[in-house]
């Protein structure tokens, strides 16, 4: 296997990802020098800051700027701290501002050639390639089983995503007796070389079966299909070991923090 030159694959993903302004259709996308950034035009959509540049004399005035637009909007947003951005106390800048810390994850990132993988699935189960409405209520159905939480502005994010560019997302779902037991998608980000693997989540008594990796092979093997050459994932601490074995290569932590607009009546 060639040796994987890090630095040059993280520089791709900032470049080709995190500085992308190619939008979804539900989002208008700002690009400065310090700054890209993400604002939903609706109630669908994703708002947050996916790039910076900044320094020590930049940063706090960046992150004012910031909270006035979204304020001026009523908003709420996320920004995303790379392990290796600049200043290294942004952390602690975004927190002194208001913005709450909503977790840690990882930078994971593979090559599709090194998952093309076949993994055999226990007895009964299927994956099925679900792109339509009943697919997304499918995976929907188990992300809030998963973990836990509403996940309708994610439903009608996908939905509106779909009726505006229906290649951008697949949705994998994995199915026993036609009832989704495990679910997640691929996003396919235009004119670059990665794709985005996003909601992998499991019913508890169906995980360690091998569900999960047939899941990332499926996808892999869709994406190769695109012509993609990486795929990366914002992994928690609970993914993140079983990524490695499949070949992902972790690049970092990555820390979100979100600002809600204040309450009029407070």
């Amino acid at each position: 296997m060639p040796k994987v030159d890090a630095r040059r694959i993280r520089d791709l993903f900032d470049t080709q990802v995190r500085r992308s302004t190619a939008s979804d259709g539900l989002s208008d996308v700002f690009s400065s020098p310090g700054i890209v950034r993400w604002s939903s035009t609706s109630d669908v959509g994703w708002s947050d800051i996916s790039w910076t540049n900044l320094d020590v004399e930049s940063a706090d005035e960046a992150i004012r700027q910031q909270i006035e637009f979204f304020s001026a909007l009523g908003k709420k947003f996320v920004w995303r701290v790379y392990e290796y951005d600049a200043p290294p106390d942004m952390r602690t800048r975004l927190e002194r501002q208001g913005f709450t810390n909503t977790g840690v994850s990882h930078l994971m990132i593979a090559r599709v050639q090194d998952l093309m993988n076949t993994v055999e699935l226990p007895d009964g189960v299927s994956l099925v390639r679900a792109n339509d409405e009943r697919g997304i209520g499918w995976l929907i159905e188990v992300q809030e089983k998963v973990f836990r939480s509403d996940q309708s502005d994610l439903r009608r994010s996908l939905l509106a995503q779909f009726a505006l560019s229906p290649l951008l997302n697949e949705v994998v779902v994995a199915v026993v007796d036609g009832q989704p037991v495990s679910s997640a998608r691929v996003q396919f980000l235009p004119n670059t070389e990665f794709a985005g693997l996003w909601g992998g989540g499991t019913l508890p008594r169906w995980r360690r079966k091998g569900i999960y990796s047939a899941m990332v092979a499926h996808r892999a093997e869709v994406s190769a299909e695109r012509g993609y050459n990486y795929l990366y994932v914002i992994a928690s601490h609970q993914s993140q070991p079983i990524l490695e074995h499949l070949a992902f290569g972790s690049y970092g932590s990555v820390s979100t923090f979100s600002w809600d607009p204040p309450n009029p009546s407070s």
